[in-house]
C-alpha cells in the first residue's frame, strides 16, 4: 500500500529519524527535534502557535515547510456503557473512526491505520465504504491524543483494531506504535499496545523480529479454509497451514503468545465442525483465543451466533487446554463495536 505523503499529512508523515534529517537539512540544531517531537505527541499540539519555547520566526518557518494538522472531530457519540466513538476528518478530508473504552482503572483506545479497508471481510462494515488511503504514523497517534484530550486523562492501552489492515501499512503502523511507547511521547508500555492483522504472513514474520514487546492479535474467524476464504477474501493467498506455522514460529521466537480473534456468526462458523477445527488449530500452541459474539451490521445478512454456541466453543477450547476469553462487546448501541466501524458522513 502507498505511504501517506507530506502533502496529505504534513509533518505527521515523518518518523522521528526523518524529522531529524529534515531539520539537519535546514540547519536546525539537534535539540529542536526533541522539542518539536514532544509538542507533537507528548503535548498533542494543534498548531505551531502552541510551541512557546520556539521563536516566532522559527514557528513560521516550520509552518510553511512542514504544515501541522490535528484531526477535526466531525461527530462524537457516547454509548450507554461509557464508550465514545469519534468520526475524525484528517487534513486532506479523509475520514476515520476511532473508539475510546473507559473503565475504572484504564482508558483504552481502538485506533484506525487506514481510511477504509481493502480486505473486504464479509462481516465487517468498514470495507463497504471502500478504501481511501493509508494513514501516516502521526495520524495514527493523533487518534490517541484526541481521546486523551477529550477525556482529560492519559490513555493506558491501545489496540490497532479500527479501520484498515495495519500490516498493509506496516511501516507507518510500527512507527506509530514506537511513538506511543516513546518516553518523549505517549509513554504507553509496549505490552499495552496490540496490533491486529487478518493474517498477512510476510509482515507477521517481520513483526516477530522487531525488538519491542508489542503484542499481536490475528483475526481468525474460521479454522476451516473454505469458510475463511469465503468470509475473508482479502487473505485467500495465505492459507491456514502456513498461517499456523508462522504463528507458532512467532511464539517460539518472541516468547509472546498471539491472540486469535474469533467472532461467531450464526450458521457460518459456529457449527461443531468449525469448533473442532478451531480446537485443532489452537491445541498445543502458545496462544489465547478471544471469542466474540458478532456485532450485527445494518444491511448485512450475517447474523450473530447464540450465547449458547459461544459457551460451547469456550468449553471445547478449555477442555483442550487452550486459554480462552469471552470478549465483552462495548459500544454496540452507537455502532462502535468490533466490525461496526465505517465512515458515515460525507466530506464537505
Amino acid at each position: 500500500m502507498e505511504r501517506a505523503t507530506k502533502q496529505q499529512v504534513g509533518i505527521k508523515a515523518l518518523t522521528r529519524d526523518e524529522l531529524a534529517a529534515e531539520f539537519e537539512k535546514i540547519g536546525l540544531p539537534k535539540f529542536r527535534v526533541k522539542q518539536v517531537y514532544q509538542w507533537l505527541y507528548q503535548k498533542g499540539a494543534h498548531s505551531y502557535d502552541e510551541m512557546t519555547n520556539l521563536s516566532l520566526p522559527l514557528r513560521q518557518q516550520l509552518a510553511t515547510a512542514y504544515p501541522l494538522f490535528f484531526p477535526e472531530i466531525v461527530k462524537k457519540q457516547v454509548s450507554a456503557d461509557g464508550t465514545r466513538k469519534y468520526l475524525l476528518r484528517l487534513a486532506d478530508g479523509a475520514l476515520v473512526e476511532t473508539v475510546a473504552m473507559p473503565t475504572k482503572t484504564r482508558l483504552s483506545a481502538c485506533v484506525s491505520t487506514q481510511a477504509g479497508c481493502p480486505m473486504r471481510c464479509a462481516f465487517c462494515a468498514t470495507g463497504r465504504n471502500g478504501y481511501t488511503r493509508s494513514l501516516g504514523c502521526g495520524e495514527i497517534v493523533d487518534q490517541v491524543n484526541v481521546i486523551a484530550q477529550d477525556f482529560g486523562q492519559r490513555v493506558t492501552n491501545v489496540v490497532l483494531m479500527g479501520q484498515g489492515e495495519p500490516f498493509l501499512n506496516y511501516d507507518a503502523t510500527l512507527e506509530a506504535m514506537k511513538i506511543m511507547n516513546d518516553k518523549d511521547a505517549l509513554e504507553i508500555g509496549a505490552r499495552h499496545i496490540t496490533v491486529s492483522t487478518c493474517g498477512i504472513l510476510p509482515q507477521i514474520r517481520r513483526f516477530a523480529k522487531e525488538p519491542e514487546q508489542f503484542t499481536l492479535a490475528v483475526s481468525l474467524h474460521s479454522a476451516v479454509q473454505e469458510t475463511r476464504d469465503r468470509i475473508m477474501p482479502g487473505v485467500r493467498q495465505y492459507d491456514l497451514v502456513r498461517l499456523r506455522e508462522a504463528l507458532i514460529s512467532y511464539g517460539e521466537s518472541t516468547g509472546r503468545r498471539p491472540t486469535y480473534e474469533y467472532a461467531l456468526m450464526g450458521g457460518i462458523n459456529d457449527s461443531n465442525e468449525e469448533m473442532r477445527a478451531l480446537v485443532d488449530f489452537t491445541r498445543h500452541t502458545l496462544c489465547h483465543v478471544n471469542l466474540i459474539q458478532l456485532n450485527a451490521v445494518k444491511g448485512s445478512s450475517i447474523k450473530p451466533s447464540t450465547p449458547e454456541r459461544l459457551q460451547a466453543f469456550k468449553r471445547a477450547l478449555e477442555a483442550a487446554g487452550v486459554e480462552v476469553t469471552l470478549r465483552e462487546s462495548r459500544g454496540a448501541d452507537i455502532d462502535a463495536a468490533c466490525g461496526q466501524l465505517k465512515q458515515r458522513a460525507r466530506v464537505r
